[in-house]
């Protein structure tokens, strides 16, 4: 998708989803949001067991892109038409069963924050900033952003996040829950695909319905979400990867392979 904002790449298993507009901070317009759900879907094959999401340049995301609104013609239906269809291929990505693993630098603002809370592990490079941007040019949150934030770190601090303007560093999204784990920046992109990888090899299934119980968890009552699991854990104890594992758990240790 040459030109257009995003790209797709496969190595192996893993499916790699790069933000590829460094000019701009990798802000999403119309294009690029088209551009990331053609990437999706092409992440929904199924050789793909493990995805990545990472950015060239500098920054991993600034959101959405502030020119491309106030150079259309109808400034309020473009923004509505952007936020709609990238939430909803957002949306689409953290509904995909394997795990998704972004790895991010620089600086993560506005909608960047919903590109990264979609994926379910986050590697962050030690020197990036997290900001919600939208007040700085008096917006309000997209994307999913005012959904998903509060249930990463809390409402109090997704407030001080949205109000204050309170800009995070790594380390401090790291104790607040909203990446998993921090690195030298230039270890990001090694991190990132390595994880990738493990996570490829294992029980690629068995990960993609942990993550939908997790994630579907919010919005089921619990006496729900206990059938939910327990119809969900009988489907995986006859697959294939669970059978291989529970022979091997059960094997002795002395009699395993080495």
């Amino acid at each position: 998708m040459p030109g257009r904002g995003v790209r797709f790449e496969q190595d192996g298993s893993v499916g790699r989803i790069v933000l590829a507009r460094p000019e701009a901070a990798n802000a999403f317009d119309l294009p690029a949001a088209r551009a990331f759900g053609e990437a999706v879907s092409q992440a929904e094959t199924p050789t793909v067991r493990a995805i990545t999401i990472t950015a060239e340049g500098k920054r991993f995301c600034a959101g959405g892109d502030v020119a491309s609104f106030v150079s259309a013609t109808d400034p309020a239906s473009y923004v509505a038409r952007l936020a709609t269809e990238l939430e909803a291929q957002l949306r689409r990505l953290s509904g995909l069963p394997k795990p998704v693993v972004a790895g991010v630098h620089g600086a993560v603002a506005g909608a960047g924050l919903a590109v990264m809370l979609n994926a379910d592990l986050v590697v962050a490079g030690r020197r990036t900033k997290f900001v919600m941007a939208y007040s700085g040019v008096g917006l309000t949150p997209d994307c999913g952003v005012s959904y998903l934030l509060p249930r990463a770190v809390g409402q109090p601090r997704a407030l001080e996040l949205a109000i204050a303007r309170r800009v995070l560093t790594a380390q401090e999204a790291s104790e607040w829950g909203l990446v998993t784990e921090v690195v030298d920046d230039d270890q990001v992109a090694a991190r990132t695909a390595d994880l990738a990888a493990t996570l490829a090899e294992g029980p690629a299934e068995a990960f993609g319905q942990t993550k939908r119980l997790i994630r579907s968890s919010w919005e089921v009552p619990r006496i729900d979400n206990a059938e939910d699991e327990a119809e969900t854990i009988a489907r995986m104890v006859t697959t294939a990867d669970a059978q291989a594992l529970i022979e091997q758990f059960l094997t002795p240790t002395s009699d395993r392979p080495k």
